[in-house]
C-alpha cells in the first residue's frame, strides 16, 4: 500500500494536513505534482504563473528531501498519471487538500474523484484555509473561520518513507500518455519560456517559495504597521507597505492560519495602538480573503456568469466587435490617455502585482467609460496577476463590475486618483516615459459621458422589476454577515434612488 499526497496549490509541507496524515500511516508517502495540460491551456493560465511555481516546487523539493521522500513530477492528464502510478505501485490512497479553482481543476477534480470511486481507491480531501466545503448557511461561515484559525497548526511530518523502487506491471514511460520524473528531480516541471513562447516572464516579479514567504512575513511585522492602511491606497508606497504575500497564498506557501496565527502573536505582544491597528487591518484582509473564495466554493458558475442575472445581457457577453477590441487592446496595453491607468497596467505587466484600489480602479474603467463586460478584462488581469487566485478575482471583478446587485456602484475617477495617490505625478512618470515625448494618445473615450451613460444602465437594471428579489438571493448565498469585520448590507426593495454623483465624480473611496 502506499499513500500518494497531491501536492496543487499547497506548496509547503508545514501546516499541510493532508502530508501529515500520510506520514502518519505507517506506509511509504510518494508526494505528486502534476503540470495538466487542461490547466495550463487554460485561458487564465500564463508564464508568469508557471514561473512562480517552478520556484515553489524548487523549495518544497528540498523540503521533502530533507523528511525522506522527495517530490515526484509528472506532465499529463490526472486521471492518466494516476493509473500510470497504479500500474506501478499496486493500490494507493490519494491525500490533497480540497481546492477552489478555475473551471478546468474543477472538472479535473470532478473526473479524478470518479476515477478513485470506479476502482475503489480512497481520496481524502482536507480543508485547506477558511473555506467551507458544502456550506449550507452563510450565516454560519464566520464562526467556521475562526475556529479553523485557532486550530494549532501542524509541524511538518519528522520523517517520510519513500516509495518502493521496484515497479509493479509496465514501467513509467512515455508510451503510458504522460511524463512522470522520479524523485529526484523536477525534469516534467514544464519550462515557462517553451510552455508559453512569446510571451515573457514579468522580469520583475516576486520570487517563489517558502523561504521568500517567510521573509515576506517577518519584513511585514516588523514594519512600521501605522502606515498599513493609509499606505496601501497609493501605487507609490502600497510596495513597501502592503505584505506582498498575498502570490505565497496564492500558492501556498504558506497557510492563511500560520499568517493570522502569526499576526495574532505579534499583536498580543504590541503597546503601540496604532501597529495594533494595523495588524488587526491585516488580520480583517486575512478574513476576507477566504470570505471571497468561499463564494466561488459555494457557486463555482459564476466564473463565468454574473451572480446576479438580472444583469446578464446588459454588457456583450459574446464576441468583441471591431470598437470593443480596440477599446479592450487600449486598456490592455497602457494607451487609454489616462496616465495613472496606463502607468498601473504597464507596471502590473512588469512586476505582475498591483495595490488592491488600482486594481479595482482598472477594472471598473474597463467595465464603465469602456463599457467592456468583466469577462474578457478579468482574463487579461488574472494572466497577469502573479498572485492570481480564481476564488478572489472573479468575485472582485463582479463587485468593480457592478452585477453582484447588493454592492455598491463603484466608478472610478482616473482624474480624482491621480489627485489623490499620484499628486507629483512620480508614479505615471515612472512607467509612461512617452509623456515627456509627446507620442502619449488622447483619452479614448469621454470619460465624464461615457461614465455617466454607462452608471445609468447598471442603475436601470438594479430597478428593473424582480432586481431586489434577486439581489437578496445574491446575498443570502454570498453576502457579508460577520458584526465586526463584515458589515451586513441587506439590499432593500425601495424607489428608484437617485445616482450616487458623488462616486461618479471623485471615484469609490474603499480604504
Amino acid at each position: 500500500m502506499l499513500n500518494i499526497v497531491w501536492f496543487k496549490r499547497d506548496l509547503r509541507a508545514v501546516d499541510h494536513a493532508p502530508l501529515a496524515r500520510a506520514a502518519t500511516a505507517g506506509v511509504p508517502v510518494l508526494p505528486l505534482w502534476i503540470a495538466e495540460p487542461a490547466l495550463l491551456d487554460a485561458p487564465d493560465a500564463s508564464a508568469r504563473h508557471l514561473g512562480f511555481t517552478r520556484e515553489c516546487l524548487h523549495e518544497l523539493d528540498a523540503a521533502l528531501a530533507a523528511l525522506g521522500s522527495r517530490l515526484w513530477t509528472a506532465q499529463g492528464d490526472a486521471c492518466a498519471v494516476l493509473a500510470a502510478l497504479h500500474r506501478r505501485f499496486g493500490d494507493f490512497e490519494l491525500l490533497s487538500h480540497e481546492e477552489t479553482g478555475n473551471a478546468a481543476s474543477y472538472a479535473r477534480d470532478r473526473a479524478v474523484g470518479a476515477w478513485m470511486r470506479a476502482r475503489g481507491l480512497r481520496w481524502t480531501e482536507l480543508p485547506a484555509n477558511g473555506v467551507v466545503r458544502r456550506l449550507d448557511d452563510r450565516d454560519r461561515w464566520s464562526a467556521a473561520w475562526m475556529t479553523r484559525m485557532q486550530a494549532p497548526t501542524c509541524a511538518a511530518p519528522g520523517a517520510l518513507r519513500p516509495p518502493p523502487t521496484g515497479s509493479r506491471g509496465v514501467d513509467i514511460d512515455a508510451s503510458c500518455g504522460v511524463d512522470i520524473a522520479p524523485a529526484p528531480g523536477l525534469a516534467a516541471v514544464p519550462d515557462p519560456a517553451a510552455r508559453y513562447p512569446g510571451e515573457p516572464d514579468a522580469p520583475l516579479r516576486q520570487r517563489g517559495g517558502r523561504s521568500e514567504a517567510i521573509a515576506c512575513l517577518e519584513r511585514f511585522l516588523d514594519a512600521p504597521l501605522a502606515r498599513y492602511r493609509a499606505g496601501m491606497a497609493s501605487p507609490l508606497t502600497a510596495p513597501d507597505d502592503c505584505s506582498r504575500l498575498s502570490p505565497h497564498l496564492a500558492l501556498g506557501t504558506v497557510s492563511v492560519r500560520e499568517l493570522v496565527q502569526a499576526t495574532w502573536a505579534v499583536r498580543r505582544g504590541e503597546t503601540d495602538p496604532a501597529r495594533r491597528a494595523g495588524l488587526k487591518s491585516f488580520e480583517s484582509r486575512l478574513h476576507w480573503h477566504c470570505h471571497f473564495i468561499q463564494k466561488l466554493e459555494s457557486e463555482p458558475a459564476i466564473e463565468h456568469r454574473n451572480p446576479h442575472r438580472g444583469f446578464d445581457g446588459l454588457r456583450n457577453e459574446g464576441e468583441l466587435d471591431a470598437a470593443e477590441r480596440a477599446r479592450l487592446a487600449a486598456w490592455r496595453d497602457g494607451r487609454t490617455g489616462w496616465p495613472i491607468v496606463d502607468a498601473c497596467m504597464r507596471m502590473l505587466d512588469a512586476t505582475g502585482w498591483l495595490n488592491f484600489r488600482m486594481r479595482a480602479m482598472l477594472v471598473s474603467v474597463a467595465a464603465y467609460p469602456l463599457w467592456l463586460h468583466w469577462r474578457e478584462p478579468g482574463l487579461v488581469l488574472a494572466r497577469r496577476f502573479v498572485d492570481y487566485e480564481p476564488g478572489i478575482h472573479w468575485p472582485q471583478l463582479h463587485m468593480q463590475a457592478g452585477v453582484t446587485g447588493i454592492n455598491a456602484t463603484r466608478v472610478y475617477s482616473p482624474a480624482r486618483q491621480q489627485h489623490d495617490q499620484d499628486p507629483e505625478g512620480r508614479f505615471v512618470r515612472a512607467w509612461l516615459p512617452e509623456l515627456g515625448t509627446g507620442d502619449y494618445p488622447p483619452p479614448i473615450v469621454d470619460w465624464a459621458s461615457a461614465a455617466r451613460e454607462a452608471r445609468d444602465r447598471v442603475w436601470a437594471a438594479r430597478r428593473a422589476p424582480g432586481a431586489q428579489r434577486v439581489a437578496q438571493q445574491v446575498w443570502s448565498r454570498h453576502g457579508s454577515r460577520h458584526p465586526q469585520r463584515e458589515p451586513v448590507r441587506r439590499p432593500r426593495a425601495r424607489a428608484a434612488p437617485e445616482p450616487d454623483t458623488r462616486q461618479l465624480a471623485l471615484g469609490f473611496d474603499d480604504e
